[in-house]
């Protein structure tokens, strides 16, 4: 049968017109896999809206384990699932040795972080069955040769497909358990002499065990921010950087730390345990705030991403500001941090109210937006 790919839908990640649900990765992956996703103990990572998955399940497979970082991109996969009438053939997994424990095929959409990679490689390599074979694809313009390297050192065989609208798939065998051991390095932990803090980071962290250039204009600032707050929000928090600096420098604030990204919400509960706040930093995996009461937050801080995968788009911050202006109480203020050529300051007080510039630098600009 020929799968379905383009009722598949982005739901309720942002969709618009140059963004879709599957690609060409996605249909050569598994093309190339064929009748392998059909052994039993298949597992799928980083399947971005379920094309992977919901193929191998309409072509037979079952009790298919599966991986996705973005809170949205499981709720995409259950929501195209129910459509296509292909439920109860998957089941969700965290990113850790029960996922593959014992699988003999895995399918995987190539991330774009080495350090993600490489999480994922060994962990395979470490608890898979010896004779797994991983189907790791993607678009071109996202691979580099520093792939196949990663996957080199856990693993003795990685074969390389001819490449197909602009895809390709690598195909790796020959797990070497002992060698993925020794690379057993996640999280990752460093200290920032600037800010003080200890950073903790998984694979998949954007910004890994760093604090990246806009966080720290915020950070500069952020004495700043509302004084008086009781309650605050770190929208977006990854790594949990902005959460963490806001419940050592305040000790009587309660903070909430949100992401959608798992890797992002186990390395922020990490950092908070790292700096001795985890009592006082509440990390949540949601989508956006959507688990927040109305009018509940004095204050919330927010780096937007303004990516949806390779893509350059602000829906996500756009749908973020719009959370904020929901869950600040009445004067609460958002203190966010962008890039200053995506000009968000129309945005920010047409959705969240009056909006003045705090601090700026050649590339970016921290705002403080109150609610109306």
């Amino acid at each position: 049968m020929v799968f379905p790919y383009e009722q598949l839908r982005r739901r309720p990640d942002v969709e618009a017109p140059n963004l879709f649900a599957a690609d060409a990765a996605d249909r050569l992956l598994a093309d190339i896999a064929g009748d392998a996703v059909l052994q039993p103990g298949l597992v799928v990572i980083g399947d971005a809206y379920g094309a992977l998955t919901l193929a191998a399940v309409a072509r037979g497979a079952r009790g298919v384990r599966v991986h996705q970082d973005p809170l949205t991109a499981e709720r995409a996969l259950d929501a195209n699932a129910e459509v296509l009438g292909l439920g109860g053939g998957f089941e969700h997994h965290a990113l850790d040795a029960g996922l593959v424990t014992g699988a003999r095929v895995v399918l995987l959409r190539l991330p774009r972080s080495l350090e993600a990679l490489a999480e994922i490689a060994v962990l395979v390599a470490e608890h898979a069955h010896p004779e797994v074979v991983v189907y790791a694809g993607g678009m071109l313009k996202h691979m580099t040769p520093a792939m196949n390297a990663v996957f080199g050192e856990v693993f003795g065989d990685v074969q390389v497909s001819l490449a197909r609208q602009k895809a390709r798939v690598l195909t790796v065998r020959e797990p070497h358990p002992g060698a993925a051991t020794a690379l057993d390095r996640w999280p990752e932990r460093a200290f920032d002499d600037e800010t003080g803090l200890h950073v903790c980071a998984f694979g998949a962290a954007f910004a890994g065990a760093s604090v990246d250039i806009g966080t720290r204009l915020l950070l500069s600032v952020l004495d700043e921010a509302v004084p008086e707050a009781v309650t605050a929000i770190d929208l977006g928090c990854g790594t949990g950087v902005l959460a963490g600096a806001l419940a050592v420098r305040r000790p009587g604030v309660r903070v909430i730390a949100t992401d959608q990204s798992a890797a992002a919400v186990a390395s922020a509960a990490a950092t908070a345990t790292a700096n001795g706040v985890a009592d006082r930093v509440q990390v949540v995996r949601d989508d956006g705030l959507s688990s927040q009461p109305d009018a509940s937050a004095d204050l919330i801080m927010l780096n937007p991403p303004f990516h949806i995968g390779g893509a350059v788009h602000t829906g996500i911050a756009q749908r973020m500001f719009a959370d904020a202006a929901r869950v600040l109480a009445p004067g609460g203020e958002l203190w966010a941090v962008w890039n200053s050529h995506l000009g968000y300051r129309p945005a920010l007080e047409r959705v969240v109210g009056p909006t003045r510039q705090i601090a700026r630098n050649p590339k970016f600009t921290v705002t403080a937006s109150r609610r109306r």
